[in-house]
């Protein structure tokens, strides 16, 4: 990943079009006029072979034929003539190449392998960087580049947004021009031959110009600079993603409980959060947040407090608000004296401030700046509704008059249709984000509270006493090689608890019986009462076969669970290979709750990490939380914490709570086991018992994969 030579992508000092047409309705045209109407201030040269002029510009024939090499060439040729267009480029020193053509891998093998052969002309010349194929283009107000063929140019701001829909573009530089939001850039990055959202963000986040980042993603081809670079820029300037293509099945196919309950779109909101990226679900949301980056500092707090004309709309931010978690601010003693001197004694009292219908542009400028006095007030939303007694535009003006002055974010909720445009209108010119609902309001605050909350955990103190993995791994490598490379896909109940055993993660003792003459005799080794359980590589969920006895007191049962277990088995698997039961102890607590643990594989992200609740209802409930390694005790402590089941976790109603430092202790050897053995492609461990004095695997399933080299 690098950002070399971007700045002849972002910020040229002379572009080529090349492909550039006399057709109004070719793109080659449309970009030539976009640059020239943004006013573009250094050289533009078309490149067509059969003019001599197009928009009033010489035209030339080649890059080659320039009288001096450009900082970026905008191709707008037919795909097939790509490669050699771009070898001519590198050839004539052209170091930014922007593609807008379609026709490469989104249309199938033959784009794919004109792909293929861009990149190969590309790497002949160091430092050449693509942006495309496939894509809108690039647009930087503040340096009058508008090499895109959308129309109109928004004004410059301090938000950068990146796109893989070019018709979202579109759809958001139209509602730009129509708010007066501005961007630092705007870049559709098409199929990301070349440059990928990780460079870009590492560009952005160097860059004096950009705050803040928006994006519309559909995939990441390059997870790990992702990563990297989203995890250095939100630092400092916050990142808000809307992820497309939520609902992929594909965990259809997975052999465990784990690869079931971590399915793609689950794992890239593990990652996002991790990177410290906020994630929105709609478009309407991501619009919304646009608009407050574009408009407001950060805010720091979630104590918000809510200034309206009228209740309801108040009491609808208010469960807004305590919905997404927020915290309706509560007002000083002081404050409510200070409203008191002003306010008809029919106020409210208390957060919401309600000032009433009859409110005038005066007292409404005093309560705000009375509220936002208020150290206990992290940030205001002023609520307008349109009623007979106000005057929405005047009450816009007294809003700007205090807002001119404030360190404090201030939302407001201009609520209704026409009588409320032109106070919108001035609202916007002042970078006061204005949204028509309240709900609409609140839900973009929760967004950027939880960037500072996300931002704030990366600089918590280290405890005292982290874990400490006191093991041999290097030897436990070579002792559990052979296994591995075994041929097996998934590793029998007892080698997998062998394995996490090595790691310092309890499991009971387990034994194999292929025989009820064998199972018999594990029980006299193990002693009463027991649990069987069967033993097959091609079941996953056992109690679906009927393939689970528990609390076995005596010889007799054990006897009869043996042919009832291996005849379920038989009957209701007759394709699965049915090597016997295993046989273990009975473990078991009132006080003990079952978890799952886990780890998966993910095609995108690499290993994933699972806790949640456990047992045979772990699908149902959907109660678990992702993570990517390596986890330390805090990445494990919120984890845990994330759970719906938390609080029984920690004690309920005269129950006592489980061990969570050994919980916690389980999740980060488990992030070691899988790091250390890159053939696994599943980990399972359930149910995970954990009591208030122990945490033991009571079951425990592998599955391989190709070996990945570490």
């Amino acid at each position: 990943m690098t950002t070399k030579n971007l700045d002849r992508l972002f910020k040229p000092k002379s572009i080529a079009v090349i492909g550039a047409s006399s057709q109004i309705d070719k793109v080659g045209n449309i970009v030539l006029r976009n640059l020239l109407e943004a006013g573009f201030q250094g050289p533009i040269y078309p490149i067509n072979t059969k003019h001599n002029e197009i928009a009033g510009l010489r035209t030339f024939s080649s890059v080659s034929d320039l009288p001096a090499p450009v900082d970026l060439a905008v191709i707008c040729t037919p795909a097939t003539v790509i490669p050699r267009v771009v070898r001519e480029c590198g050839e004539s020193g052209v170091l930014g190449v922007l593609i807008l053509s379609a026709g490469f891998r989104e249309i199938g093998s033959q784009g794919e392998e004109l792909e293929r052969a861009i990149l190969h002309e590309a790497k002949r010349f160091a430092g050449l960087r693509i942006v495309g194929p496939n894509c809108l283009g690039i647009v930087s107000p503040s340096f009058r580049l508008n090499a895109s063929f959308a129309g109109g140019m928004p004004k410059p701001g301090r938000v950068a947004f990146l796109s893989q829909s070019g018709a979202l573009c579109t759809a958001i530089l139209d509602w730009a021009r129509q708010k007066d939001i501005g961007f630092s850039h705007f870049v559709s990055v098409g199929n990301m031959m070349d440059v990928g959202m990780g460079d870009l963000i590492d560009y952005f986040d160097q860059d004096d110009l950009t705050d803040s980042i928006v994006m519309y993603v559909e995939s990441i081809s390059k997870p790990r600079d992702f990563m990297l670079a989203a995890r250095a820029f939100t630092r400092n300037k916050p990142i808000i993603a809307y992820k497309a293509g939520r609902f992929e099945e594909s965990a259809k196919a997975a052999a465990s409980h784990t690869g079931a309950l971590a399915g793609s779109d689950a794992v890239y909101e593990a990652a996002f959060a991790r990177a410290g990226i906020i994630r929105v679900f709609d478009v309407e949301e991501m619009f919304d947040c646009a608009e407050l980056l574009a408009r407001q500092s950060k805010p720091y707090g979630r104590r918000l407090a809510i200034l309206t004309n009228a209740g309801g709309p108040g009491v609808m931010a208010t469960d807004a608000l305590l919905e997404k978690h927020g915290t309706l601010a509560s007002l000083t003693s002081g404050t409510i004296e200070a409203l008191n001197k002003f306010l008809p004694a029919s106020w409210s009292h208390r957060n919401p401030v309600d000032v009433l219908g009859d409110a005038t542009p005066e007292r409404l400028s005093n309560a705000l700046q009375v509220v936002l006095d208020d150290k206990q007030v992290d940030a205001t939303l002023i609520i307008i509704t349109p009623q007979a007694m106000t005057n929405p535009t005047m009450a816009a003006q007294a809003i700007l008059n205090v807002a001119a002055q404030a360190s404090k974010p201030i939302l407001t909720s201009w609520m209704g249709g026409l009588s409320m445009q032109e106070g919108i209108k001035m609202l916007n010119e002042a970078n006061i984000p204005n949204f028509f609902t309240p709900e609409e309001a609140v839900r973009s605050f929760m967004h950027l509270v939880e960037y500072s909350r996300l931002r704030e955990t990366r600089y918590e103190t280290p405890p005292e006493n982290p874990v400490e993995l006191l093991v041999d791994r290097p030897r436990i490598r070579r002792d559990f090689e052979k296994l591995f490379c075994s041929g097996q896909t998934i590793l029998s109940e007892i080698s997998s608890k062998a394995l996490l055993e090595a790691y310092g993660i309890p499991t009971t003792k387990t034994l194999y019986a292929k025989s009820k003459s064998d199972a018999l005799e594990c029980a006299r080794e193990l002693g009463y009462p027991l649990a069987m359980k069967i033993f097959s590589p091609d079941i996953t969920h056992k109690t679906d076969v009927g393939g689970v006895e528990l609390n076995l007191g005596h010889s007799e049962d054990v006897a009869n669970a043996f042919d009832r277990i291996t005849g379920n088995a038989n009957r209701l698997r007759p394709d699965a290979r049915v090597l016997g039961v295993s046989v273990q102890r009975m473990v078991s607590s009132v006080h003990g709750r079952e978890l799952i643990v886990g780890a998966k594989r993910d095609p995108v992200f690499g290993m994933v990490l699972l806790v949640g609740a456990g047992g045979t209802m772990a699908e149902l409930f959907r109660d678990s939380a992702l993570q990517l390694p390596p986890l330390n005790e805090r990445l494990a402590r919120q984890m845990i914490e994330s759970l719906k089941c938390w609080p029984i976790l920690q004690g309920y109603r005269g129950r006592p709570g489980v061990n969570i430092d050994l919980l916690i202790n389980t999740l980060i050897r488990v992030s070691y086991l899988v790091a250390d053995f890159p053939e696994i492609e599943e980990l399972d461990v359930n149910p995970l018992l954990v009591t208030p004095g122990e945490a033991v695997a009571l079951d425990a399933r592998i599955v391989l994969g190709e070996f990945i080299e570490s």
